[in-house]
């Protein structure tokens, strides 16, 4: 039975619910010691002085870290920079005396228990000299320009030039929407929180426990900051307790932890508290406005998207935001426009569907806004601008299922039920009301490397320093290898999360399956013809006239189908190799010229039902639908926990999630889980995911598109839709709030 389309349940499931698994904070060495960082308590400035002195007469403290007595470290920006790294200059941690954001990292207490440590960090005494700052969006508009071009822009490629004449055909148009939409800054907020322990083994060489969403990110960061040979660095990350982009970047716990540990020569680990996950990275608030104009038939002829985001002064971080828009819907008169406002704080981060979930928010509720104008049913009018092509780029899809994604999700949610006057449906003292709203993502596929091997004690073994951030890859990866013999799940093992293994990208942007699997697929097609070739050269078992179809691998053995009486065991074949093992390694490389000939993308279709009490303003997702086309479902299991997962944080996004910061001081507020307000249990009630069928022969030999972020795009939008439709108020900003409703 083919492994790959069941839906197998996670293998590390039962180490991850009974405690089993160690995460990067919980490795141990002998003679450890605990780093605790210190935060700059200013936005902008320098640190004048540090004293020291009484933080280091406190028994068990070993030393205190600041610029001042740091190692000399690597000069130039390249070295500091990585996998995710925008254009600019990444951020060193204690660099020098200038403080560019509060909360930037400006000492490590190094103890011998962390206790200790947190307790000296907490009488450092600092003076600074302030500077004149800038942290609010809004109130720094007019700072905005474009950004400066560099490798980030070939993954996240800056907006098409304007099509037609959209200013005319606005002005003409019959229909017109001009609306202005807005979501403040929000924190990615994991389980796990940040760590990084650093065992310092004899030699100096380094093994590297680290939060990571790429082993070999971190691995080059730290060889290319400290200067240090590769050989000599082992980054390991075997469970991560969920980051949602927090972990793309290497963060300065790591530098804090190395830096220690090579100094000392001592083992590190530093671990940072809920409150310093809010100190580096998130998804930067960004102001939108959208303009459409249509015909009374809902043809849409000019579409007009613009945003504006905040990016720190050190680094230009963009994000896909206004593309989409026209990909979407085919309008002949476009005009889009992304810029940035530098303000004095971190260079914000990827956060799950960074720009989709702030730029579809955007255009599907203008879509929805417009529908009402015209008095079309919503989704009526999104088949009436349905496009068949990306005319945005002039490219055909690879595929394309989202007609049936509307077909299916609305079917099995009842939208036809629908009244379509607002305030029009009730349930007791309660408004109920439908939304909808369209989904995209971007589908890529990276370079990727990964080993096949038939181990010495006759077990096949799959290789690959990709991790897994709770996605379910180690499930993934194991029923492709799986599949590739014709075994069951329990014959393969699959190791992963490991520098020294064949070189993975970070894993982000829902393109791991599609770029690791393709990987894995050809290391095993090279593995399994590599044992064939030496099988059919021993005695007592002739291969060479057999077909491929006609050889079948078992647990311990090659059997010829026609004959099972003949066979070699996979002891044979060691032996007949000195008793070595049989690996081979081969890269994944996407076809480029093939690639870039289509728009690669998956596509959803959400369905949501809420109910807004009328007295209070209490907004309950009672039920919600997502109906998604992303090609081939390598597990159902797996793949609807991350689509029900991304469907939470789009109700938490619309309803919920906001960093409130204060702009006289430059700092964040709610920098806890008590007052940064996530769903709990009682806030998520009936939800259901339907994978529509879709082959696509283009995306990557295995048909699969990902779906790590599809899921999240188009729910809040969905949500707001609905409210309006439940209360005839129309909220552009999110998360909404009761206020917004009473």
């Amino acid at each position: 039975m083919k492994q790959t389309g069941q839906p197998i349940s996670r293998l590390e499931g039962t180490l991850k619910v009974t405690g089993a698994a160690r995460y990067a904070g919980e490795f141990k060495h002998e003679g450890m010691l605990y780093g605790y960082v210190v935060n700059s308590t200013i936005a902008k400035g320098k640190v004048i002085r540090i004293d020291t002195e009484s933080a280091k007469r406190i028994p068990g403290v070993i030393e205190i870290f600041t610029h001042e007595n740091r190692p000399s470290l690597a000069w130039f920006d390249m070295q500091y920079s990585d996998m995710d790294a925008p254009p600019g200059s990444p951020f060193r941690p204690l660099y020098d005396a200038q403080v560019s954001y509060y909360d930037q990292p400006i000492a490590l207490v190094v103890a011998e228990t962390f206790e200790t440590a947190r307790y000296a960090a907490s009488i450092l005494h600092v003076k600074y000299e302030e500077e004149a700052f800038h942290t609010d969006l809004k109130t720094n508009i007019g700072k905005a320009r474009d950004p400066q071009l560099g490798m980030a822009t070939l993954l996240k490629p800056l907006p098409p030039k304007p099509k037609g004449d959209f200013d005319q055909a606005f002005e003409e148009a019959d229909a017109q929407i001009s609306s202005a939409y807005w979501h403040g800054t929000e924190h990615h907020n994991p389980m796990e929180m940040h760590a990084t322990t650093t065992f310092y083994e004899e030699g100096g060489k380094l093994t590297i426990f680290d939060k990571t969403q790429g082993t070999v990110n971190s691995m080059l960061y730290v060889c290319n900051v400290f200067g240090l040979s590769f050989g000599d660095v082992r980054v390991v990350a075997p469970y991560v307790g969920g980051a949602f982009g927090s972990g793309l970047r290497p963060q300065y716990q790591l530098f804090m932890s190395v830096m220690a540990a090579t100094q000392l020569k001592r083992s590190v680990r530093v671990t940072l508290d809920r409150e310093q996950m809010f100190s580096f990275g998130h998804r930067p608030p960004t102001l939108q406005r959208v303009r459409l104009g249509a015909t009374p038939d809902g043809t849409v002829t000019a579409l007009n998207h613009a945003a504006l985001a905040e990016t720190s002064q050190y680094e230009d971080y963009t994000e896909v935001v206004v593309n989409w828009s026209h990909i979407l819907y085919p309008a002949k008169n476009t005009q889009l426009d992304y810029q940035l406002v530098p303000l004095d704080i971190h260079t914000p981060l990827d956060m799950r569907a960074p720009g989709g979930s702030t730029g579809v928010f955007a255009i599907e509720s203008a879509m929805d806004e417009l529908s009402y104008q015209l008095n079309m049913d919503p989704l009526e009018l999104r088949l009436v601008n349905y496009s068949e092509r990306d005319v945005a780029q002039d490219k055909p899809f690879s595929s394309k299922e989202l007609r049936e994604c509307y077909r299916q999700g609305a079917e099995k949610f009842g939208w036809s039920a629908r009244n379509p006057e607002p305030r029009s449906m009730k349930r007791g003292h309660k408004l109920v009301g439908y939304g909808m709203a369209t989904g995209i993502w971007e589908c890529m596929t990276v370079p990727s490397r990964a080993e096949a091997v038939l181990s010495a004690s006759g077990r096949i073994e799959v290789n690959s320093a990709v991790t897994d951030i709770g996605t379910g890859t180690l499930t993934v990866m194991t029923q492709i290898a799986a599949d590739e013999f014709g075994l069951s799940t329990d014959d393969i093992t699959f190791s992963y999360g490991d520098s020294d293994l064949p070189l993975a990208p970070i894993q982000g942007g829902s393109f791991t399956v599609s770029s690791v699997g393709s990987a894995v697929v050809k290391a095993c097609q090279s593995l399994r013809k590599k044992l064939l070739k030496r099988a059919a050269r021993m005695e007592n078992f002739s291969l060479s006239q057999a077909n491929q179809a006609s050889i079948r691998f078992e647990k311990d053995r090659i059997v010829l189908s026609d004959d099972p009486a003949i066979s070699v065991s996979y002891a044979d074949l060691i032996a007949d190799h000195n008793g070595k093992a049989i690996k081979t390694t081969k890269t994944s490389i996407p076809n480029a010229f093939k690639l870039k000939k289509y728009t690669r993308a998956a596509h959803s279709a959400a369905f949501v039902e809420v109910e807004v009490d009328e007295e209070l303003g209490i907004v309950n997702v009672t039920r919600a639908i997502t109906a998604v086309a992303a090609g081939k479902i390598v597990n159902p299991k797996t793949a609807r926990s991350q689509l029900i997962g991304s469907m939470v944080w789009g109700i938490s996004k619309a309803l919920r999630e906001e960093t409130i910061s204060d702009s006289r001081f430059g700092k964040y507020l709610n920098r806890n889980l008590a007052e940064y307000h996530l769903p709990v249990h009682a806030d998520i009630h009936e939800l259901d995911a339907i994978f529509v069928d879709e082959d696509d022969t283009i995306v990557n030999p295995l048909g699969s598109k990902g779906i790590g972020e599809i899921g999240i795009v188009a729910m809040a939008p969905a949500i707001a839709n609905a409210i309006f439709h439940a209360t005839g108020k129309r909220i552009n900003h999110l998360p909404i709030h009761v206020e917004d409703l009473l």
